[in-house]
């Protein structure tokens, strides 16, 4: 017992170290300078206790992109997870060639985010605009150079590249359901969507849990599409909380103030996670 508890121990003990070294202590360190006026430049470090906490909610910058941002998560997470669910559905079936429709709707998420960025940037400007303007529709022009473009071509491109995976999920609990339950209930006399609301739907809770949980925290913490894509821009109106936490650190040098947002940023995703997570679970049902 003493030999086999010093093995899993020894194998565990990379994972441990990596978490602290990653996580644990930068955590710590960012509580700490969030109490200061800390540059990240020089030495000094002067203690402000809570000023950046109170400013915070008086930065203009921060507060439009909190906005933003839930704005885009709400959007993105529920056209996420419906396309998902949709082409789960879909390539569960008993079509001819099902498993190529797999491979390439789930393609897009092995493609890096700032690759996917500046491909797309690429087809909503210069593509969308040789478009418009062969087919005279005013819509396709200067796509990514308004608020409400570079709002709705940042949805497209992380629905775009995340919902192949979030399918994969979705696949695998409808795989998972019981086929003697849904012949059952048709030899009752249920039609098909009577067995897709009742059964299939109340079952896939789990990866339903799942699936919103992953998105909730991928489209909370997306840095890599908003940078390539509009760079914030116009004039800061498509910056995400992200961005802007980065921006005050490493462009306004303002250390402190960006650890302090950093934090308030983690409480508050922590805590919409979480309360999705309690939500969704006690939803689920036993098979």
């Amino acid at each position: 017992m003493r030999k086999s508890k010093t093995v899993f121990w020894l194998f565990l003990a990379p994972c441990l170290i990596t978490f602290c070294i990653a996580v644990i202590i930068p955590t710590i360190t960012g509580i700490y300078y969030s109490f200061t006026a800390w540059d990240g430049l020089h030495a000094n470090c002067e203690f402000v206790f809570l000023d950046n906490y109170l400013k915070v909610f008086q930065d203009s910058y921060f507060l439009n992109a909190a906005v933003f941002t839930f704005k885009f998560v709400i959007v993105s997470v529920i056209a996420i997870n419906a396309v998902a669910f949709a082409a789960a559905l879909l390539v569960t079936q008993n079509i001819k060639g099902r498993n190529l429709f797999r491979s390439i709707y789930f393609m897009p998420n092995l493609v890096g985010g700032v690759l996917v960025g500046f491909a797309w940037q690429f087809i909503l400007c210069d593509v969308f605009d040789s478009m418009g303007e062969m087919m005279g529709i005013d819509w396709l022009c200067d796509w990514l150079s308004t608020p409400a473009t570079g709002f709705w071509g940042m949805v497209i491109v992380v629905v775009w590249q995340m919902s192949g995976y979030m399918m994969l999920i979705y696949i695998a609990q409808i795989q998972n359901i019981p086929e003697n339950l849904l012949e059952s209930a048709k030899i009752d006399g249920a039609t098909s969507f009577q067995c897709f609301l009742r059964i299939k739907l109340p079952l896939m809770m789990p990866a339903f849990t799942i699936g919103l949980f992953l998105t909730l925290t991928n489209c909370f913490k997306l840095y890599d599409q908003n940078l390539t894509l509009t760079g914030g821009g116009p004039a800061k109106s498509t910056e995400m909380l992200t961005m802007d936490i980065c921006n005050t650190a490493f462009s306004r040098n303002m250390y402190g103030l960006a650890q302090a947002k950093g934090i308030i940023f983690l409480i508050v995703v922590a805590a919409i996670t979480v309360g999705q997570l309690m939500f969704t679970k006690s939803k689920e049902v036993e098979m």
